[in-house]
């Protein structure tokens, strides 16, 4: 099928489900040999016509360092491998306050604390639900997201409490290819953390890392199991390898590959938001072709382990591609 034509067809209200029948898989596989610039503009023409122009902008912040008791093998902060991570206890609140105050000014939608780790408990999750709710009191126009691993529901209840509206807890990959990245935990438990975060009132965050040497096949039922979740925000962050991880040494995707991967999350999830994360450095331009291949939103700013773009860089990008952002305060 022309994908233009599938393109159409999505917006008039066709879906794909990971359960779909073998027509609609072989639909999907042949996106892979697709004509990359016509992908795209069926992709763009995707986001327009159901997600608008507007473009959501977050920030986050890693609330403590290392010491994670999980062995994914892409993560620096795993107490499982051997990397040069900072180590360092859950920082004060007084310190989220502050960057919180500061995203803010800079016209960022969002705002989260990340913790690698299993769960949050104890005396972090105080902070943390104390640091939440003097940032919901000090910016209360800042939408405020969390990413704390496995939580109980009835944590999470206190982070919504608090303030936070939005969960993020990424499934990684496709189910097949989870014990290949995970063996701490498993790809059931964070589909059951996705249900305890709706349960608790938030809306969901969840994607994954592309490059860690899935196949097409992989990514495919990962953004089907991604729109079965019926998620509202999709981040895609591309491996960046980081010396000694297991993953470490593994080749860098092509930007046009990348290209390919966030044009087909915007057929099979056509009416989520598709948040561009790590990777974006491996375009010269911050990664202005994924803008204009389905993607809508993206992090800014530092990234956890890992440096991200400039929030004015990508205001300016944004802007001159025809995206509505938040208002800088001050600005008329």
């Amino acid at each position: 099928m022309d994908v233009l034509t599938l393109a159409q067809e999505i917006i008039q209200g066709r879906r794909f489900r990971r359960a779909a029948g073998s027509d609609d898989r072989d639909i999907l596989r042949s996106l892979v040999t697709a004509d990359l610039e016509s992908l795209c503009a069926g992709a763009d023409m995707i986001r327009r016509e159901l997600c608008g122009d507007r473009a959501d902008l977050c920030s986050i912040i890693n609330g403590r360092g290392g010491r994670c008791s999980e062995n994914c093998k892409f993560c620096a902060q795993s107490a499982h491998h051997q990397t040069d991570c900072k180590v360092y206890d859950f920082l004060p609140v007084e310190t989220f306050v502050e960057d919180c105050r500061k995203i803010e000014a800079k016209g960022v939608d969002r705002y989260s604390i990340v913790t690698a780790g299993r769960t949050l408990t104890g005396k972090d999750l105080e902070i943390a639900v104390e640091s939440y709710r003097a940032m919901h009191e000090e910016c209360p126009d800042m939408i405020l997201c969390a990413s704390h691993g496995l939580m109980e529901e009835k944590d999470l209840k206190r982070l919504a409490e608090a303030g936070v509206t939005m969960y993020h807890a990424n499934i990684e990959t496709s189910e097949r290819f989870f014990p290949e990245v995970c063996t701490t935990h498993t790809f059931a438990d964070k589909l059951e953390e996705v249900r305890r975060a709706r349960a608790a009132g938030m809306t969901i965050c969840c994607g994954g890392i592309l490059g860690m040497g899935e196949t097409w096949e992989d990514r495919i039922d990962m953004a089907l199991t991604l729109a079965d979740l019926e998620v509202e925000s999709i981040p895609l962050n591309f491996l960046i390898p980081v010396k000694g991880t297991p993953l470490g040494d593994r080749a860098r995707l092509d930007p046009e590959e990348i290209t390919r991967i966030v044009a087909i999350f915007r057929y099979i999830v056509p009416t989520a938001d598709i948040r561009i994360a790590a990777g974006r450095s491996y375009f010269g331009d911050g990664g202005e072709v994924l803008f204009r291949s389905g993607a809508n939103a993206t992090l800014t700013g530092d990234m956890l382990t890992t440096v991200g773009n400039n929030t004015a860089q990508d205001r300016e990008m944004l802007t001159q591609l025809g995206y509505k952002l938040r208002a800088v305060p001050g600005d008329k």
